[in-house]
């Protein structure tokens, strides 16, 4: 469930899975080839400076400080950016007036999948998978290697991929509603749940059945 997203700006915001219309237009290679190059770049830097940093710094800190800044801006590329661009997917969390945490998945509808880019989209899912597994021979290795103070580093950069990767492939296999479908089961529930409250709260019920009095 999810409550209805209100735009910054109405002229210059449009819905999910409505920024395109290629209809009738010849796609090309790469439609969006910046966000597919930051894509990659992101975590590309993170993996390289991994394997690196010891030739360049000898100190841990400025390491592990690098390496996390390149895994924070490749989990926010992936999250807010190249997930709706080039898959047209996205996931996120909000909280309820209740305090209660949920998680939404979102994907386009059938008749948009045709304009996602095949070739940005292949990309996209090869490097989504193919990192965390890369990440996780370099978690076996300092494992194995007593190195736990680089454990503590590839933990979160498996913590950072994994959570993205999770997010998008129950997208693309769990999500069945779009953002107009979730926003009315919302509305729906909250109606519910309000005209339950209300028949709930004390005075609302019909008052039993009169006792005799006495009094003619």
């Amino acid at each position: 469930m999810s409550s209805a997203t209100v735009p910054l700006l109405d002229d210059d915001t449009v819905p999910f899975g409505e920024e395109e219309n290629l209809d009738g237009v010849p796609q090309k290679k790469y439609t969006h080839p910046y966000i597919t190059f930051f894509h990659i770049f992101f975590r590309g830097a993170s993996v390289v400076t991994y394997m690196l940093c010891g030739w360049f710094s000898e100190s841990f800190i400025t390491s592990f400080v690098c390496v996390v800044l390149l895994l924070s801006a490749d989990f926010w590329t992936v999250k807010n950016l190249s997930g709706r661009f080039l898959v047209g997917m996205r996931w996120w969390n909000f909280v309820d007036d209740d305090g209660v945490s949920h998680w939404v998945f979102e994907s386009r509808k059938n008749s948009q999948v045709s304009r996602v880019n095949a070739h940005e989209s292949r990309i996209f899912w090869l490097a989504l998978i193919l990192f965390p597994v890369i990440w996780g021979v370099f978690f076996i290795i300092a494992l194995f290697g007593l190195k736990f103070k680089w454990l503590l580093l590839v933990l979160i950069a498996l913590a950072l991929n994994g959570a993205n990767l999770y997010g998008y492939v129950k997208c693309n296999f769990g999500a069945n509603k779009n953002i107009s479908s979730v926003t009315t089961d919302f509305v729906r529930t909250q109606v519910l749940k309000s005209a339950f409250d209300m028949m709930s709260r004390p005075g609302s019920q019909p008052a039993a059945n009169p006792q005799p009095t006495g009094i003619v």
